[in-house]
C-alpha cells in the first residue's frame, strides 16, 4: 500500500489491462513514449534519435566542426568516402571494415554547427559507441583549437603542455 491506500498493483491494472485488450499493437507506442528516457547519453550531452542517430550541436562556426571533424576520423582511422555540400550542410559519408558511416553537419548559425552521425553495422544494427566517439573526438579537436590539436591530440593529450618558467 502507498500513502493514499491503493497497492501499485491497483494503479497499474488499469494500464495493464488497456495493453493487454489492444493487443500487441499497442507494444509500439507504449514503447516509443519510453524510448527517449533510454536514448540519452549519459553525462555525455550527446543525444539519440529514436532511430539511435547520435547528434550534437557546437557553439562553433560551420568551418570549425568540418576541420575538427576531419580530424577526428583521421585519428580514429575512419575512411572518408564521399561527400556532399549544401548551401548550410554538409554531407560526409565514411567506413570501415564493418561500418558504413553518414555524418551530417548542419550550420545552424553562423557560429553554431550541428552534427548527426549515424553508424551502421547492418541493415538494422547500428553502431551508438563508434557514433558517440566520432562525435567526442570532434568535440576535443574544437575543445583543443582544432590547428593547436594536432600536436597534443594526436598523442592522445588533451592540449600540449605549457612550459614553465622558473
Amino acid at each position: 500500500m502507498n500513502i493514499r491506500g491503493t497497492s501499485l498493483k491497483s494503479r497499474l491494472f488499469p494500464v495493464v489491462l488497456a495493453i493487454a485488450l489492444a493487443g500487441c499493437g499497442a507494444l509500439p507506442v507504449t514503447l516509443s513514449a519510453l524510448t527517449p528516457a533510454f536514448l540519452t547519453g549519459a553525462g555525455s550531452g550527446i543525444a539519440y534519435t529514436v532511430t539511435n542517430v547520435a547528434y550534437k550541436t557546437f557553439s562553433y562556426p560551420m568551418e570549425d566542426v568540418v576541420e575538427a571533424h576531419e580530424k577526428a576520423l583521421e585519428k580514429m582511422g575512419i575512411e572518408e568516402v564521399g561527400r556532399v555540400e549544401g548551401e548550410e550542410t554538409l554531407r560526409i559519408t565514411a567506413s570501415t571494415k564493418r561500418l558504413k558511416i553518414k555524418i551530417d553537419l548542419e550550420s545552424i548559425t553562423s557560429k553554431t554547427t550541428k552534427i548527426k552521425v549515424n553508424a551502421r553495422k547492418s541493415g538494422f544494427l547500428k553502431d551508438k559507441a563508434t557514433a558517440t566517439e566520432i562525435i567526442a573526438q570532434t568535440e576535443k579537436f574544437l575543445e583543443a583549437g582544432v590547428a593547436g590539436a594536432e600536436e597534443g591530440m594526436w598523442k592522445g593529450n588533451v592540449a600540449p603542455p605549457t612550459p614553465q618558467s622558473t
